[in-house]
């Protein structure tokens, strides 16, 4: 069926697994395609990953299965490193608005206002009247007897009683930043110091005066290290996108040097990079990313995790075999979210109202296994199949729109991110508060004028 089709939809009852960001758009695009919706939180509060804590995990390195789980892991000095204007939803601009003080007007605000940004979408949209909180999920599967083929049964937990219930379909929106991946470093079980990854940290203030390793120097090992920088002794980032040779200080710090990779940990405390530095240290920070973590989900094998790669998918979404009944948002990685979270549920409403068809089940495997042959072909490992780098986010944004019948990606979307990923590596230190597409500001501002009133007047303020 054509997208736009006049075909009669269907209405379906589904559970959205998580109240984030994915959660919380993909709730209200399938309330407007007219399915009866009710969102899942474990937590106390929407905002998933954006809801900051200070608490942290009793694991440092999170290694524990049976340990209290942390859903957050922000940290306290964390913003936004793609700027607000093209991290919001297409439809509710994140743009700096009239403000009592309380927000944060920033390009590049903390993570609070990321949160305070979500409060309102949630406000604008009545999203909170479906979200069951304070409500895991600890299974969800297809239903197993032959009068619901097709069904999903779900069973919940909450403070007050245990629910089993049957959905038309699950929609999962648990996030993928509360697992962590650790680095395998030679002789890590016999160095005497301290580990913590990324996940449990939240201020610089335990690393006084110590000597520590950052491992990873993608976005959050960035942010840490120089963090960290304030207060500790000696900073030592390892990153595996440096040459072998590589060992120099970071500008603008007289104690945060760069290195290669860790060749070995030993028994006496040091730690020898490979580019020949020895190093006595006190804690390595694992700065290296997450995994995806689905400990409710049930498929009978239909999709698993493996080396990072949620499969068999269909564009990142849909199990050929289980679709439309379950679905994913919010996989893909080194993107601009909230739009491609909007995008994403759009589609997934759309095909369960029966609005949008998809290709047959045969035809959803073929595709996957096209995309995992290409990426096989071009050597690029599993664990990247949802990493989408160059023009891939925005060709894949775009399909989307397409399949439901939705303006494409705003032009000064795509340019805003391309130039605001290169200064993240040309002035890592300064990227945040100095930039140089005004041009591009503008071009949204007036394109946000479309969707809400006052916003012309906002223009001035973004030259104060």
């Amino acid at each position: 069926m054509a997208p736009g089709s006049n075909h009669p939809t269907v209405s379906r009852h589904v559970a959205v697994i998580g109240a984030g960001a994915a959660g919380l758009v993909a709730a209200r695009e399938l309330r407007r395609e007219g399915h009866s919706v009710v969102v899942l939180e474990r937590g106390s509060q929407i905002g998933g990953v954006w809801a900051y804590t200070s608490q942290v995990e009793p694991d440092p390195l999170s290694l524990d299965p049976a340990r209290p789980v942390v859903h957050s892991s922000l940290y306290k000095s964390l913003r936004t490193n793609i700027p607000r204007e093209c991290m919001g939803f297409t439809d509710f601009p994140f743009a700096t608005r009239p403000h009592d003080g309380s927000r944060d007007p920033r390009r590049h605000p903390g993570h609070s206002e990321v949160l305070a940004y979500l409060r309102d979408f949630a406000k604008e949209f009545d999203i909170e009247e479906m979200i069951r909180f304070e409500t895991e999920v600890v299974r969800a599967e297809p239903v197993a007897d032959e009068e619901n083929i097709g069904k999903w049964r779900v069973e919940s937990r909450s403070s007050e009683a245990v629910s089993d219930e049957v959905y038309d379909a699950v929609v999962v929106c648990n996030g993928h930043y509360t697992e962590p991946r650790h680095a395998l470093v030679s002789g890590i079980d016999s160095w005497p110091g301290k580990q913590i990854h990324s996940h449990n940290y939240r201020v610089p203030d335990p690393f006084k005066d110590q000597v520590v390793i950052v491992i990873g120097s993608s976005a959050s090992g960035v942010d840490i290290c120089r963090d960290i920088a304030k207060v500790a002794k000696e900073v030592h980032v390892s990153s595996r996108s440096t040459s072998l040779e590589t060992y120099e200080k970071l500008p603008g710090y007289d104690n945060l040097w760069l290195h290669p990779t860790i060749e070995t940990a030993r028994e006496d405390g040091s730690v020898v990079f490979k580019n020949g530095k020895t190093v006595y240290a006190d804690t390595i920070m694992h700065c290296t990313g997450y995994k995806y973590y689905f400990p409710f989900l049930d498929t009978k094998g239909e999709v698993t995790v493996d080396d990072n790669r949620v499969g068999p998918l269909y564009k990142h979404v849909f199990p050929p075999a289980l679709a439309p009944g379950l679905s994913f948002i919010g996989l893909p990685w080194q993107i601009t979210p909230f739009p491609m979270f909007e995008l994403q549920s759009k589609w997934v409403a759309a095909v369960l109202s029966g609005r949008v068809s998809l290709p047959s089940q045969d035809e959803m495997m073929e595709d996957t296994k096209a995309f995992y042959d290409k990426l096989e072909a071009s050597g690029i490992p599993k664990r990247y199949t949802h990493l989408m780098p160059d023009d891939s986010q925005f060709e894949y944004d775009n399909w989307l729109a397409d399949q439901c019948d939705y303006p494409r990606i705003e032009k000064w979307r795509e340019e805003m991110f391309y130039i605001g990923f290169k200064r993240i590596y040309a002035q890592s230190a300064t990227y945040r508060d100095n930039w140089d597409d005004d041009h591009l500001i503008v071009e949204a501002y007036d394109d946000f004028v479309k969707f809400m009133s006052g916003y012309a007047e906002l223009l001035p303020m973004l030259k104060t």
